[in-house]
């Protein structure tokens, strides 16, 4: 079972549709044992970065989700890829979940029109299992106004905005991030939610 957090912070109900849709048992939870027995763990999100992790720590799962993403597959999408990294720089800064090096900074394009919004293609730097089966010309669907700056050894995907964006990052171990979302990608989008399914052991 996929446990899909729900801390009050989350595009949670096109994620489960998506899962639904390829068949793959999850479940909407907010407590500690419900994501501490699950196989997998996603951690969705819209918003801002310091406002959803008040409300994860309010919710009282942040030492949850930093014990169970260091033995099982564990994906953010969106804000959720953004708070798995150290620090994020959204009205001041906030402590993130340090999951992977790095930090969460604003978008600044001047040429470009922020927030970030629209299909950008994939462009791989290093490989990881959720890109199995992803082509050289596949597009994400993507809406936000800060990225992640982390070393590139972190990084799987960017898209091109202005600069690298970092579009899908891991750590090497059991922790994913995807600030695009595949749950409006597409076909894309879905393979590569087939494939963190497929992580399950």
């Amino acid at each position: 079972m996929i446990a899909i957090i729900d801390y009050g912070a989350g595009n949670i109900f096109s994620v489960k549709n998506a899962l639904d849709y390829l068949g793959l048992e999850s479940r909407l939870v907010s407590d500690k044992e419900s994501v501490e027995s699950a196989d997998a763990v996603i951690l969705p999100g819209v918003g801002a970065f310091p406002a959803a992790m008040e409300m994860l720590g309010k919710s009282g799962l942040v030492p949850t989700i930093k014990a169970e993403a260091a033995k099982k597959p564990f994906l953010g999408i969106c804000l959720g890829m953004q708070l798995i990294f150290e620090k994020g720089y959204e009205f001041g800064e906030t402590d993130g979940l340090g999951l992977i090096k790095g930090s969460v900074i604003k978008m600044e394009e001047p040429d470009l029109i922020i927030p970030h919004m629209g299909w950008n293609k994939l462009e791989k730097l290093n490989d990881c299992p959720l890109l199995a089966g992803i082509g050289d010309d596949e597009y994400v669907y993507f809406v936000h106004s800060y990225k992640a700056e982390c070393p590139d050894e972190n990084i799987s995907a960017y898209s091109e905005y202005g600069g690298r964006v970092p579009a899908l990052v891991f750590n090497g171990e059991y922790v994913y991030g995807a600030q695009f979302h595949p749950e409006k990608s597409g076909d894309t989008g879905l393979k590569i939610l087939r494939n963190f399914a497929g992580l399950i052991k």
